[in-house]
C-alpha cells in the first residue's frame, strides 16, 4: 500500500483503498461495498461508494505500480505474457459493457460483461498486471448509452486481440523483459496481433483452431491436414509442466511453415496420449529454438486460468456490483493489487522458507488464511453488527418502496 500511496493526492482515500485492500484479502463469503465497509468497522458503506465513483485518483497509475510490484517479484528470464478474457454473468443492461455474448465462464451465450487480462507468468508463480474492459459495438455505437455509463468519449470498439496488443506494448514499453507471449484461440487467430508481435520480435505460441489455414511452400492447407502428413518419428513425448497432479505429458510435434519477413514461424501439435484429441499453435520466434521450450510456453498458458480462478475466488475480482467505467477499473485494479500480494508473499515463502518434507508448498489460498488469521482478523462488538443488520434492513425497505412506485407508476 505504501507503493500506491503516492497516486492519492488526499489521506482519506489512501485510508479507504487501505480498507478496501484489506477488505478484498479477507475471508469474506461475499465482496462488496457493503460487506468490506461493515469488515472495516464503517458505520455505512458511503466512504468505499465514494473511493471508487467520485474520490480523484487515477487506476491506471496504480495499475502501473501494481505492474511494477509483481515484476520486482517475480522477475525470471522464462517470464512469458499471457493473455486471456473472463467474463462476469450480470444482469440488466445497465451496467458498462454488458450485453448477450459468449463467456467462457458459462460455456456459452449469457447476458455478460467481458475484459482481456494481461498475466506476468513465471516458474515461482503469476499475477494479472493489466486490464481492459471489452466494450461492444452496441456500446460504441450508442453515444447517450456510452453517456450514461460514464465511458469516455475517446473510447472506440476495440476487438480482444486488439486489446491485448495495446496492453501488451504497454508493458514493453514500460521495460518488462519478456521473450514470449501466450494465449488462446481468440489471439491465435488475428493476424494483425501476431504481426504486431512479430514486428516487436516477440515470440509467441498461440493456439489456432484445427482448420485454421497454414502457409507452406506448396500454398495453403488446414493446420489439421498438415498434421496427417507428419511422420510417426516426429511426435516427442514431453511435459507442458507440472500440475496438480504431477507432470502433464504429451505427444508434441513441430511443422515449420512459410512467412513473409525474418523470423522462425512452425505449427507445434499438441496429442493427448490417452485420448488422441489434438490441438494446435501457430509460433514464432526471431532466433530458432527448439521444441522443449515452445512446449513450455504452451504449457504456461494455462497459468492464466488459475490467476483467474484465485483472482475470483480470494481477491473478489468478479464480485463487484458496480456500474460505470470508473468504478470498474477501480475495482478491478484493487483486487489485481490484492491477488498480487497474495501471489508474490507465495513466491517468496516458497523460495526463502523451507517446508517441512511431510508438507506441500505454501499456496495463495493458505497465505490468505494466515494473513487474515494472524494479521487482519477485525473484532467488531456486537453493537456494531447490529446497527449493520438495521442499515442493510432500512435500505432494502427505501429500494422496495421505489420499486412499487414505479411499478404503479408504469401501469396504465
Amino acid at each position: 500500500m505504501g507503493r500506491i500511496a503516492p497516486r492519492f493526492a488526499r489521506v482519506e482515500p489512501r485510508r479507504r483503498a487501505r480498507e478496501f485492500v484489506l477488505g478484498l484479502l479477507s475471508d469474506l463469503p461475499r465482496k462488496n461495498c457493503w460487506t468490506l465497509a461493515e469488515h472495516a468497522g464503517n458505520a455505512t458503506p458511503d466512504g468505499l461508494q465514494h473511493l471508487l465513483s467520485r474520490a480523484r485518483w487515477d487506476a491506471d497509475a496504480v495499475r502501473d505500480d501494481l505492474r511494477g510490484f509483481v515484476i520486482e517479484h517475480l522477475q525470471d528470464d522464462e517470464a512469458v505474457l499471457v493473455v486471456d478474457e473472463t467474463g462476469d454473468l450480470k444482469k440488466g443492461t445497465a451496467t458498462v459493457g454488458v450485453q448477450r455474448q459468449y463467456t467462457g465462464t458459462a460455456g456459452r451465450i449469457e447476458n455478460s460483461q467481458v475484459a482481456v487480462y494481461l498475466a506476468y507468468s513465471t516458474p515461482r508463480g503469476h499475477a494479472a498486471i493489466d486490464r481492459e474492459l471489452y466494450v461492444p459495438r452496441s456500446w460504441t455505437q450508442n453515444a447517450a448509452r456510452c453517456q450514461a455509463a460514464g465511458i469516455p468519449e475517446t473510447v472506440r470498439f476495440a476487438t480482444k486481440p486488439a486489446l491485448a496488443a495495446r496492453m501488451i506494448s504497454r508493458a514493453l514499453d514500460a521495460g518488462v523483459l519478456v521473450s514470449w507471449v501466450a494465449g488462446d484461440e481468440v489471439y491465435g487467430s488475428n493476424p494483425h496481433l501476431r504481426a504486431a508481435l512479430e514486428h516487436r520480435q516477440l515470440g509467441y505460441v498461440l493456439a489456432v483452431a484445427r482448420d485454421h489455414q497454414i502457409t507452406t511452400r506448396a500454398g495453403k492447407i488446414r493446420a489439421d491436414t498438415l498434421v496427417e502428413r507428419l511422420p510417426k518419428r516426429a511426435w516427442q513425448k514431453l511435459s507442458a509442466g507440472a500440475g496438480a497432479k504431477g507432470h502433464r505429458y504429451y505427444d508434441w510435434a513441430l511443422a515449420d511453415i512459410a512467412g513473409a519477413g525474418a523470423g522462425h514461424r512452425h505449427l507445434l501439435v499438441r496429442r493427448n496420449r490417452s485420448t488422441g484429441e489434438l490441438s494446435f499453435y501457430h509460433c514464432y520466434s526471431a532466433t530458432r529454438v527448439p521444441l522443449s521450450t515452445l512446449v513450455k510456453v504452451a504449457g504456461r498458458r494455462w497459468t492464466v486460468e488459475e490467476t483467474f480462478q484465485s483472482g475470483k475466488g480470494l481477491a473478489g475480482l468478479d464480485q463487484h456490483q458496480v456500474r460505470r467505467w470508473t468504478s470498474w477499473h477501480r475495482w478491478v485494479t484493487l483486487a489485481m493489487l490484492a491477488h498480487a500480494f497474495l501471489a508474490t508473499a507465495t513466491a517468496h515463502e516458497r523460495t526463502h522458507a523451507r517446508a517441512a518434507e511431510d508438507l506441500i508448498p505454501l499456496t495463495c489460498n493458505e497465505i490468505q488464511h494466515l494473513f487474515t488469521t494472524l494479521v487482519t482478523q477485525p473484532t467488531h462488538t456486537a453493537a456494531h453488527r447490529l446497527r449493520w443488520s438495521n442499515w442493510r434492513r432500512r435500505h432494502q425497505a427505501r429500494s422496495r418502496v421505489c420499486h412499487y412506485q414505479r411499478q404503479a407508476g408504469s401501469q396504465p
